[in-house]
């Protein structure tokens, strides 16, 4: 009997066969088999200023980022209205997989903050991924009266209302680490917000106030400087990179656990194959030992964790942060 004739696949048969190999790659490969994306630099704006943590976090992950991307991620820093500034500029650019979002847990504060916003952050924005925890320290001028957190709680005590301590910016996880700091110890402390933690570390370091909480990755430079002294962290361990500073928690006040955190944002619209892509590129970047050791060492914790973990750990956090700013009568 004459052999059959080979005939090739059909139709279904070779796109199941295509599909099933771009399933196995990884996901940075799997997406290079698609469109070409991206094909120009991307932006992605930040709503702090140059030098503090979001945007050293930022600068650090987009440019590894950008190179396994294959073209440059550029950042753009927008300040102001209490970060709605850069939220209103990435809502107004075009939905094209171009233009990205470096915030932080404003996406979860400004919605009971402010009265009069233009959009509802929860559908106006795609989460992506949380690109970093930054863990936050206490930190005083040089000459602050107090060597560690319960001496300085003893002279809040002595002097309330009269201790000025800075964070950016209003509102914020380090005003709400404020609150909860002053809540349970049961001091009166005086808020000063800044725009940024760079301008919080310099008044700090300048003895305009007297106090800043501010991420530990802003804090090195205040220390490097000579003028500042770090009392405590405010996240539940003891951060790495300042191994020696004990944390609020061991240091009379169990449970208090306040990092900060900065994520990647889509405005809601953007393509979902490009969100897929620089997800998975933040999260290669994150395990670069080179970009890993940086963060580290700068204070920072690298997540860059998948897209539903972070949007389920987003949906849990919210009415706890939101509770928090109600129990403390924080306004703007």
């Amino acid at each position: 009997m004459r052999p059959m004739p080979h005939r090739p696949p059909s139709l279904s048969r070779r796109k199941l066969l295509t599909a099933t190999a771009v399933a196995s790659l990884s996901p940075l490969a799997a997406w290079a088999q698609g469109a070409a994306w991206p094909q120009r630099p991307l932006r992605l704006i930040v709503p702090f200023s140059a030098g503090g943590a979001a945007d050293t976090s930022a600068r650090a992950l987009a440019q590894k980022a950008g190179e396994f991307l294959g073209q440059p991620v550029t950042i753009e820093n927008r300040t102001g209205g209490n970060a709605v500034v850069a939220a209103n500029a990435t809502l107004s650019s075009p939905k094209d997989g171009y233009t990205f979002l470096w915030d932080a847990a404003n996406q979860l504060t400004n919605p009971v903050l402010l009265k009069d916003l233009a959009f509802d952050y929860r559908s106006a924005f795609v989460p992506i991924t949380m690109g970093v925890r930054a863990p936050q320290a206490l930190v005083v001028r040089q000459d602050f009266p107090a060597r560690n957190l319960a001496e300085f709680l003893a002279y809040v005590r002595s002097k309330p209302d009269t201790v000025s301590v800075g964070t950016p910016p209003a509102g914020a996880m380090g005003h709400l680490a404020v609150a909860l700091l002053s809540q349970r110890a049961g001091v009166r402390l005086v808020h000063t917000p800044y725009r940024g933690g760079a301008e919080a570390a310099r008044d700090v370091m300048g003895g305009q106030i007297d106090a800043a909480l501010i991420t530990t990755a802003t804090a090195r430079g205040t220390l490097d400087s000579g003028r500042t002294r770090i009392l405590a962290v405010t996240s539940a361990q003891r951060v790495a990179a300042f191994a020696d500073i004990p944390t609020i928690a061991e240091s009379g006040l169990p449970g208090y656990d306040m990092d900060d955190w900065f994520a990647l944002f889509a405005a809601a619209g953007t393509p979902q194959a490009p969100m897929q892509r620089l997800q998975a590129a933040f999260a290669q970047a994150a395990k670069d030992p080179g970009v890993a050791e940086r963060l580290t060492a700068a204070g920072f914790v690298p997540v860059a964790n998948g897209t539903e973990e972070f949007q389920g750990w987003l949906a849990k956090q919210r009415p706890l942060l939101q509770k928090l700013i109600q129990d403390a009568h924080i306004t703007l």
